[in-house]
């Protein structure tokens, strides 16, 4: 009886599913620097048309990530093949969910900037990797890549961590290229438990310079070069119960949950905690037994 062969994946060939944060509050506040929506959208498709031209069986999905939902883009299996049908298809399906996320949001109001549906978007392409790896023995390398802004929102600590253990298992690395002010904690752990590459460029307007030395090289070739690592990563987690960011808490033994304060039950799995122990007897006033001499 012969062995059933494992799935096999080809070196050089990738699958890059690329997630575009559309937010439009980032945007219209980074409008005033020195990269606005339109700029980086031109520095995106000239990446993708370079990372299509490297190798003619390599395969780039695109992903919006907005305030209120996410979908698919642009895929270069479906799409045209010439460059400019490439740009039109991806220009033209970006206004359409720009459009559609506006819509969808117009009840709610948002103060400041908010944050972009990441944990949606990073199960969208989980998705799409799993029924790629089910499609037959051989497959491209996948990976994914953030091209993320907008501040990190607490509330989908557990959805994006899941979404983390999830490509960690499936051995697929998280790049993540930040173009916010400030640094990303739930990127930042992403591309560290994933193997991925953490980027926020100093410079915007040579953002394309930074895609194509940094992430347009295939995960072999990645063995080969000298690629940038993170100063320091952001380890801190996100209560369950108040959503906000904490340095020390309270943990469920059962199921994990983080508090940022004492509970008598656990919210997510109904387990009774026992009582804080804040008033336990100090040392010093227990009698110590001294060894005769």
């Amino acid at each position: 009886m012969t062995p059933v062969q494992p799935k096999l994946s080809t070196d050089d060939v990738s699958l890059l599913m690329v997630l575009i944060d559309t937010n439009p509050f980032f945007w219209s506040a980074a409008n005033t620097t020195s990269l606005s929506f339109s700029k980086f959208l031109s520095h995106v498709v000239a990446f993708l048309n370079s990372v299509l031209l490297l190798n003619q069986l390599n395969q780039v999905v695109v992903i919006a990530t907005g305030i209120n939902t996410c979908d698919y883009v642009y895929d270069s299996a479906a799409a045209g093949a010439l460059p400019n049908q490439r740009a039109e298809s991806l220009l033209q399906k970006l206004v359409e969910f720009v459009v559609k996320d506006e819509q969808l949001g117009k009840e709610d109001s948002v103060d400041g900037i908010g944050s972009s549906l990441l944990s949606g978007s990073l199960s969208m392409a989980l998705c799409y990797i799993q029924r790629v790896f089910r499609s037959g023995p051989h497959h491209p390398q996948p990976r994914i890549l953030c091209l993320h802004g907008s501040p990190d929102g607490p509330e989908q600590y557990v959805a994006i961590m899941n979404a983390i253990f999830s490509a960690q298992r499936s051995m697929v690395p998280i790049d993540s290229c930040l173009l916010g002010a400030q640094h990303s904690a739930f990127l930042q752990q992403a591309s560290y438990i994933t193997g991925g590459v953490y980027l926020k460029p100093q410079q915007l307007d040579g953002l394309f310079q930074y895609l194509s030395t940094v992430f347009a090289s295939d995960l072999y070739s990645r063995n080969f070069l000298q690629l940038p690592k993170p100063v320091g990563v952001d380890f801190r987690a996100s209560c369950f119960c108040h959503k906000n960011t904490i340095d020390m808490g309270y943990i469920c033994s059962v199921c994990l949950s983080i508090f940022c304060k004492h509970h008598k039950n656990c919210s997510t799995c109904g387990s009774v905690f026992g009582q804080a122990q804040t008033n336990a007897p100090s040392t010093s006033n227990q009698k110590r037994k001294t060894p005769e001499t």
